[in-house]
């Protein structure tokens, strides 16, 4: 884990040089005293950046992967102004971003530090006035479920996403369908060159050893590409 103070301290032997955003004429002297702190994740392309306070807190976490989705956030929409950024991922009290292959951390660390920072000085709220109220969390078990998705969606939530957040990612529950548990890796995880791993000797173990009716799972990349649209009709 790295970490980094305004203007003066160092990561990974390269020093932070401020860069100008939007936020940084609504300075205040909080920001001198801001600390954020790096941590890897699985996946190389992605880092997690904790700046000490709450990110979405308990609300539901919140992936942008264009500049059109971030359109909702002031901070996501600027952190995509940072050429090279393929998705910024929003967790309780972090932020992933994912680059692209054709860029190197050396070169955007500082300007996501500085982004970061100019943001949360600046008192500015994280999504806009009029955002779209995101969905309801895909976890929350529903009159509709059946006793089989109630037991998977528990498990999701009790045991599996603390754990994937912890790598800065979140798994999504898209549907369960003859014995398949349909997911969809977010942040960190999307993309991850151990994400298969991760679904079938961590979460499908798990899923199967407890949940009898489970008998594998399955990731689906996009909303649009969930189980299929012929599976979907029946779900």
């Amino acid at each position: 884990v790295h970490g980094t103070s305004l203007g003066q301290s160092s990561c990974s032997g390269h020093l932070i040089v401020r860069t100008q955003s939007p936020f940084s004429a609504l300075h205040s002297s909080a920001t001198a005293h801001m600390f954020i702190r790096t941590a890897e994740t699985p996946n190389p392309a992605s880092l997690k950046f904790l700046p000490q306070r709450a990110v979405m807190g308990d609300e539901p976490p919140r992936e942008f992967t264009s500049i059109g989705q971030a359109a909702v956030s002031p901070l996501a929409s600027q952190l995509f102004c940072i050429e090279g950024i393929a998705s910024v991922f929003f967790g309780k009290d972090y932020v992933t971003v994912t680059k692209k292959d054709s860029h190197e951390w050396t070169t955007l660390k500082p300007e996501i530090f500085a982004m970061i920072m100019d943001f949360y000085a600046s008192g500015a709220p994280l999504f806009r006035a009029d955002a779209a109220t995101p969905q309801p969390e895909d976890t929350k078990i529903q009159p509709e479920d059946s006793e089989t998705v109630a037991m998977i969606k528990e498990l999701l939530d009790t045991r599996i996403r603390p754990t994937v957040a912890m790598d800065g990612g979140d798994i999504v529950f898209r549907g369960f369908k003859d014995g398949i548990v349909y997911l969809q890796l977010k942040g960190s995880c999307s993309g991850c060159p151990s994400s298969s791993v991760t679904l079938k000797h961590g979460i499908e173990n798990m899923l199967m050893h407890f949940i009898a009716e489970v008998d594998g799972v399955e990731e689906v990349k996009a909303p649009t590409d969930e189980v299929s649209a012929a599976a979907l009709d029946d779900l």
